[in-house]
């Protein structure tokens, strides 16, 4: 029986790791020279001298190919390289949130013209909203004054945003939600990238960038009130 590598038990979930010099443990392998060239098959012991005599290593980079493909290489400088990438990657990767901001019937037309600011910005930056309109006691008996407002708010960020999920009652609240229009997304991509440019140039640098300005807080973290079921009572005279 030849000799060759033990095959993969099925059950073994564990993740393969990069075979370096000394652990790969198979009789030849297909061999790319420190330069990128081809050098064919070779036996593993004279490809890990030839690593040795360059100062470099002897790095698996196909484990599934028979042989499997071994190159000559700085293994350090290749783990570094492969994290740098990495991380740039991360910081490249568009996160879209989606920021909520909440109403109410009642809500005047200052504090809603500031709910509408609030949410120029989320969907300048890219990000999606979501509105909720709360209903209390008697409120939900008149759904339209919410729909007026929903109806008042998509006119006002129409430049913006396209309509993603059209106002809809969900037990005691009505829902909109709206996402950045493409050239939008477009555009705060590309801020994106930019300011990450200028991190990067600063960084190298050694100075520090001044603080970009504060994006508003959505509702969230704000709790809906308690007594929601609980009838408005007029005072007594």
């Amino acid at each position: 029986m030849g000799f060759g590598r033990r095959p993969m038990d099925p059950r073994d979930k564990r993740p393969m790791t990069t075979r370096v010099n000394h652990r790969i443990r198979v009789p030849e392998v297909r061999l790319i020279g420190a330069d990128g060239a081809l050098l064919g098959v070779v036996p593993t012991h004279d490809a890990l001298k030839m690593a040795q005599e360059a100062g470099l290593d002897l790095v698996e980079v196909n484990a599934k190919s028979d042989p499997p493909v071994c190159k000559i290489l700085d293994f350090g400088k290749m783990k570094y390289e492969d994290k740098k990438k990495a991380a740039e990657a991360r910081r490249k990767q568009t996160v879209i949130e989606i920021k909520e901001l909440k109403l109410r019937p009642k809500t005047d037309e200052h504090d809603l013209g500031v709910k509408v600011n609030h949410a120029r910005r989320f969907l300048e930056t890219g990000d999606k909203v979501k509105f909720t309109v709360r209903f209390r006691g008697r409120e939900i008996t008149h759904p339209e004054r919410a729909s007026m407002q929903l109806a008042e708010i998509l006119k006002a960020v129409d430049d913006l945003a396209v309509v993603e999920l059209a106002p809809r009652l969900d037990g005691r609240t009505m829902i909109l939600q709206v996402a950045p229009r493409p050239q939008v997304m477009q555009k705060a991509s590309q801020m994106r990238a930019q300011q990450e440019k200028l991190r990067a140039q600063a960084a190298k640098e050694g100075r520090e960038l001044a603080p970009e300005p504060e994006m508003p807080k959505d509702d969230s973290d704000l709790e809906d009130d308690d007594d929601e079921d609980e009838e408005e009572v007029a005072p007594a005279n």
